[in-house]
C-alpha cells in the first residue's frame, strides 16, 4: 500500500489541508508537513495520531476496498460493547435481531 497516497486521498475527501490534519490530530503542522515534503513514511505512532485525527483505525487506515467510518454512535456502541460479559453481548444481539425482524 502507498501510505503517502492513502493520506492523500483521505485529505482530499474530507476538503482538509495539512494544517487541519496537524491540528485535528494533536501533532505539529511541522511533523505532518515532513511527511509529505519528505516522502517519508510516518512512524506507526504518528500514523495512529494522524488516523485519530481522521477518525479512523490503523486497520481502517490499511483495509483493502471500502473504508468505513465509525459514526460517534457506533463509536459508542463499539466502547460499550468492550464491556459487556459473554452473556450481555448475546442478549444484546437478540434484542437487535428482534428490532430488525420488527421492521
Amino acid at each position: 500500500m502507498d501510505v503517502l497516497k492513502r493520506l492523500d486521498d483521505l485529505l482530499a475527501a474530507r476538503n482538509w489541508t495539512m494544517y487541519r490534519l496537524a491540528k485535528e490530530s494533536g501533532l505539529s503542522e511541522s511533523t505532518v508537513a515532513n511527511v509529505f515534503r519528505r516522502n517519508a513514511i510516518p512512524s506507526i505512532d504518528t500514523l495512529e495520531k494522524i488516523c485519530q485525527g481522521f477518525g479512523i483505525t490503523l486497520a481502517q487506515f490499511f483495509a483493502d476496498g471500502e473504508m468505513v467510518e465509525l459514526t460517534p454512535e457506533l463509536q459508542e456502541v463499539f466502547e460499550n460493547w468492550r464491556t459487556l460479559t459473554k452473556e450481555q453481548k448475546a442478549a444484546a444481539l437478540a434484542m437487535l435481531r428482534a428490532f430488525n425482524h420488527d421492521q
